[in-house]
């Protein structure tokens, strides 16, 4: 995909860009290490890096980041090649959807890392966003490599696999990770340990990565599909939480239908698509209240 890029001091900027809401991206429940500010931009940490995230008229702004920086890590991340505007019209054949994009039009799936999704989302079992947020902010802060300070306030890395592995579950806990502290302590021992290389799965087929990743403790279907979605390019995974299942039983299947048979239903009628509709149904669903 092509865009206007010019720089202006540690700002990058694209002119004119479409299909980019950062809104739509940060709150759709993709990612927890991005925060509103005053002024409406969003500055989070990805890739032991701080950037924030501003539109402006038709701009996107890109602050504290370099040319450099932008191409080698930020394109791929804010999947920045991939073109939202043909994924969008295929979607819309599908009335239903065709609604939801119209409501989460500036949706694009991050590309994020897979041991710090793997961890976050087995943080989001029975949690809300500003739960797991505060927890994977604590983890970071005690755990995670002081990488800057911007506007403020001091940014952490994301701990690693080798450094988790060496706390006691009690360490663990004291973060706010309640009964989950099991399950990342777990995922530490393994990871570390070289059991599983949570940095391959993604050349598995979906079905054989989302069977290594249930290897995990507490990673069921819902977790390893929002793994692969939001690290992995796995585009076909259809993650199905409470506003997924709503929302599919609303508009496309009868009420009490198992999860096993929406996420068939799902990837069979999405097919390689099947994470962007999520994505624009969960928003569509949650923000509107559907299925409620």
């Amino acid at each position: 995909m092509k865009y206007n890029v010019m720089t202006r001091g540690d700002k990058v900027i694209i002119r004119k860009m479409k299909h980019f809401e950062p809104k739509h991206i940060f709150e759709c429940g993709q990612c927890f290490r991005w925060d509103k500010e005053a002024d409406d931009s969003y500055t989070g940490v990805a890739h032991g890096k701080i950037l924030n995230v501003r539109k402006d008229g038709e701009n996107i702004i890109f602050s504290n980041t370099s040319l450099d920086d932008f191409n080698d890590i930020w394109v791929d991340y804010f999947d920045l090649k991939n073109d939202y505007g043909e994924i969008k019209d295929k979607l819309s054949d599908d009335p239903t959807l065709k609604e939801a994009i119209k409501f989460g039009y500036g949706i694009r799936i991050l590309k994020q890392d897979e041991w710090e999704m793997l961890i976050s989302f087995i943080m989001s079992a029975r949690n809300s966003i500003p739960m797991i947020k505060r927890s994977i902010n604590i983890l970071s802060e005690r755990y995670g490599k002081y990488i800057g300070e911007y506007n403020g306030k001091n940014y952490y890395s994301f701990p690693e696999a080798d450094v988790l592995a060496q706390l006691s579950l009690e360490d663990i806990q004291d973060c706010k990770t309640s009964f989950r502290a099991k399950y990342i302590a777990n995922a530490a021992a393994i990871v570390s340990g070289g059991d599983i290389d949570i940095y391959r799965i993604k050349n598995l087929s979906t079905k054989d990565a989302r069977k290594e990743l249930m290897r995990f403790a507490g990673v069921g279907p819902k977790v390893s599909d929002c793994i692969m979605l939001f690290s992995m390019n796995k585009y076909d995974a259809f993650p199905i939480d409470v506003w997924v299942k709503r929302v599919m039983e609303y508009f496309y299947l009868k009420q009490d239908t198992s999860l096993k048979i929406i996420q068939e239903y799902g990837q069979n009628k999405f097919r390689d698509y099947a994470g962007y509709a999520q994505q624009y149904l969960f928003y569509y669903a949650r923000e509107l209240g559907i299925g409620k």
